[in-house]
């Protein structure tokens, strides 16, 4: 299957069924007590390990997220290889994501409104492909445009006013910042 538009809510469900199935596995060679709750958001397959005790959910975080973005790869694999297609399944880990979403939109807010003071374009840190994601999706809803330039691991944003011409254009393809399939995680 070329696209998760193309699954059904069925394959969905069983997609989220054998990453919590996996999950569970995980927390339990680790010794972690957690929850896990399923669900289908966005045409994606969703799972989220939740617990009681923070100090071992912290550790299935990591530092800037970079445990519970391993723990999606290694489920999006262990669901592959039960289901025989690529999963886009989002894994998250005690509301881990919400979060972050919302402090990059503090981010891109902050870079529309230099670029509304200045009218000078402004780039952003580097970032992962999710977090560049959610970055374009506010800049646009702000009605700016943005474009990804480098490469990985330092590929980053930056935010530009949007021209006269481009209004007319609001299928700007620079806004898509080069994501291809795949690529994006919100």
């Amino acid at each position: 299957m070329a696209q998760d538009e193309d699954k059904t809510i069925d394959q969905l469900n069983e997609e989220a069924d054998i990453a919590a199935d996996y999950l569970e596995g995980l927390l339990d060679i680790a010794d972690y007590d957690g929850d896990i709750e399923m669900g289908v958001r966005n045409n994606r397959a969703m799972v989220q390990i939740v617990a009681d005790d923070d100090t071992d959910i912290k550790h299935l975080i990591g530092r800037n997220g970079e445990v519970v973005d391993a723990l999606q790869q290694l489920t999006r694999l262990a669901v592959q290889q039960k289901t025989g297609e690529r999963s886009h399944l989002i894994v998250d880990v005690d509301g881990f994501l919400k979060r972050k979403r919302q402090q990059l939109r503090d981010i891109a807010l902050d870079a529309v409104d230099e670029v509304k003071e200045t009218g000078e374009p402004v780039d952003l840190k580097p970032m992962n492909s999710f977090e560049r994601k959610v970055v374009h999706d506010v800049v646009r809803e702000e009605g700016f445009k943005s474009r990804s330039h480098g490469e990985e691991p330092k590929r980053y944003v930056t935010v530009y006013m949007r021209n006269v011409d481009d209004a007319a254009d609001a299928d700007d393809s620079d806004d898509l910042g080069g994501f291809v399939e795949g690529d994006i995680e919100s």
